[in-house]
């Protein structure tokens, strides 16, 4: 019986196995089929990549499928999108309108929308800057939409561009070359030329508007004809006009150039160039024209009085101010009546200051006689001379045209001419005058306090609590402040003569001076940058720097090893300065962003040498270091 026992549980043990075996093999063949299961999921996932889904009537379109979707096409709307846009999102019924409508043309033109925030690299192919973009794409080639957002006027346009025989028209913008650039510009009245690179990205970004500024100035009457000028490829045209960076644009009168200041948007160039093109001098046939102006007017009145246009004092004339019609406003007239009020004879232009800056110790007005020898560079001078009264008010909207000479003084206080406070203001002026009348050599000017609260606050003068404050902005962004006291036109005087004598110091903001500052990048603070920076016994490598800049922080490990690379060289410094708390003391190291780097060699302190377009490591330092080093030892091998 006990073995009968024992073979029936050895019988019993074996089907287990073999049962939990099977199952085993079940489980495995299971996972087999599962995984090849998952790989056809996977494979089919991949293939999904590239399925074109449909939303609405619109397809959609993204980086894996666009070009795919594309291939035979003739004609496809797309509209490039962000989902949080609010104009896409109010144009979204009208666009799945549009796809139906086109949906059921013969033969029928797709529509499709991209995601540009998903899809970056169709929308950077196609330089998508802005929401809701529209674009129909002809045989895979962009054609521009910026006409009316609705299904009438996008449907006609879209029907028109599929038609076989359509053909994009031609460029409205000039092409020049070395060919034909000079026989173009020579014979222009104006024109405006653009020198690009075609690697350049913010070339691509005009270059849309551009064309569109092109098209709308080409039908203007006179057309102002726009070009366009391949500087990689026509290096000797651009050499000419010193072409440094792109796009640099240009106006051209006759073959003389301008610099073109205007915006970089269609609607701006367009009203800009129409300004352009207008004389840049506006006749005035009425004594009470030019009286209107010298009374209410608060900037320099220019009056060019000629018997007629065909005088050559008015060809000499009209050609200084179109050099400097971005910088005064010019008139001029044929009329006796004017004359007379001017005390001017014909071939004479007279420059009258308003009546409010009228004083005793000026005359109100200058006359300069236009003869055959007189240049065109006199006139310009005769313009500047005479362009600001003896203290003249200065303002944000003239301090760059007006104010930029130095050294410039300048008395703070509640400056307003409107008939309430003229009398006021007038009365701290009057003693103003007084005494830049003796001072010939320097500018002097009233500003209101209000407009220059920051700059009174770097004077450090906004909590003075005196009513009027002074300040001398110097060469090389030095400033001086007047210790607040009762202002009075003896106490303006000795302020003046202090700082003609050297006496004075500068205000420099500054943060402390480091109490240890043996590390390998010396720390330059406002009071320390003429003792670090400026000594001439040595080379220094400067870094501006702002604490919250990203890319200054990205640079800190690499600069600090540059510092330790070359810390034994005596002769050499690397230093680093926070220019959002200390002020940089002086011009020559302008300061337009984070990080500014400038090498000052020993023998060149006020020529310093900006590190641009070098990779900002160790390596790229190095290289910029020592290829402009007067004083190092002994050159490393990088």
């Amino acid at each position: 019986m006990r073995k009968v026992a024992l073979l029936l549980i050895v019988l019993l043990g074996v089907a287990h196995f073999a049962t939990v075996s099977r199952c085993e093999d079940d489980v495995a063949e299971d996972k087999e089929e599962t995984d090849e299961e998952d790989s056809d999921d996977e494979e089919e996932d991949e293939e999904d990549d590239t399925e074109v889904k449909e939303e609405n009537g619109v397809l959609v379109l993204t980086d894996s499928n666009f070009d795919t979707f594309m291939e035979g096409k003739d004609t496809v709307l797309v509209e490039f999108y962000a989902p949080w846009c609010g104009h896409c999102k109010q144009f979204t019924p009208e666009y799945e309108k549009i796809a139906q409508t086109l949906k059921e043309s013969d033969p029928p033109i797709p529509v499709a929308k991209v995601d540009a925030t998903v899809a970056s690299a169709v929308a950077g192919r196609f330089d998508v800057s802005g929401y809701p973009t529209i674009k129909i794409l002809k045989n895979g080639e962009p054609v521009d939409y910026d006409g009316a957002r609705t299904e009438k006027a996008i449907v006609e346009r879209v029907k028109e561009v599929s038609q076989p025989d359509w053909k994009p028209p031609p460029e409205a913008t000039l092409v020049l070359t070395k060919d034909n650039f000079d026989d173009t510009v020579d014979n222009a009245d104006i024109i405006l030329v653009e020198f690009y690179a075609p690697w350049c990205g913010h070339c691509k970004s005009l270059a849309p508007e551009y064309e569109k500024a092109a098209k709308q100035l080409s039908q203007r009457s006179p057309p102002i004809p726009l070009a366009k000028v391949d500087a990689t490829v026509e290096t000797e045209v651009a050499s000419r006009f010193g072409i440094s960076g792109y796009p640099s644009l240009k106006i051209f009168r006759k073959g003389k150039v301008f610099e073109y200041t205007g915006p970089r948007e269609s609607y701006g160039i367009v009203d800009y160039m129409s300004e352009q093109a207008g004389p840049p001098s506006k006749q005035v046939q009425a004594a009470k024209q030019v009286q209107e102006l010298i009374k209410d007017g608060d900037d320099v009145v220019i009056v060019g009085v000629f018997s007629s246009d065909q005088d050559a004092a008015y060809e000499i004339y009209i050609e200084a101010c179109n050099l400097l019609r971005e910088d005064f406003s010019f008139r001029h007239t044929y009329s006796a009546e004017v004359a007379k009020l001017l005390k001017a004879s014909p071939g004479q232009i007279v420059v009258i200051q308003p009546e409010k800056f009228h004083s005793k110790h000026e005359p109100a007005s200058h006359t300069l006689e236009v003869k055959d020898s007189t240049s065109v560079s006199e006139v310009q001078e005769f313009f500047k001379k005479h362009s600001i009264p003896l203290v003249g008010h200065r303002k944000p909207s003239n301090d760059a045209k007006r104010y930029s000479k130095r050294p410039l003084v300048v008395v703070y206080y509640g400056v307003d001419f409107s008939f309430d406070y003229r009398k006021a203001t007038q009365f701290w002026r009057s003693k103003v005058l007084k005494v830049a009348k003796d001072f010939p050599e320097y500018t002097f000017a009233i500003a209101d306090e209000e407009d220059y609260a920051e700059e009174l606050k770097s004077l450090g003068l906004s909590d003075s609590g005196e009513e009027v404050n002074v300040g001398v902005m110097a060469d090389g962004g030095k400033k001086f402040a007047m210790e607040p006291e009762e202002f009075d036109s003896d106490v303006l005087e000795d302020f003046v003569v202090a700082f003609k004598k050297g006496k004075l110091k500068p205000v420099i903001k500054s943060q402390p001076v480091p109490k240890n500052n043996k590390g390998p990048v010396k720390v330059v603070v406002g009071k320390t940058f003429d003792e670090i920076v400026m000594d001439t016994k040595k080379d220094v490598l400067i870094e501006f720097y702002a604490p919250w800049c990203g890319h200054c922080k990205k640079l800190e490990p690499d600069y600090l090893a540059l510092g330790k690379k070359y810390k034994s060289e005596k002769n050499l410094v690397i230093a680093k300065m926070d220019a959002s708390a200390n002020d940089v003391p002086d011009d020559s190291y302008k300061v337009g962003g984070f990080p500014t780097i400038y090498f000052a060699p020993s023998n060149g302190k006020q020529s310093p040498i900006k590190f641009e377009g070098g990779d900002r490591t160790v390596e790229g330092l190095s290289k910029f270091l020592e290829k402009h080093a007067t004083k190092l030892q002994k050159k490393d091998e990088l």
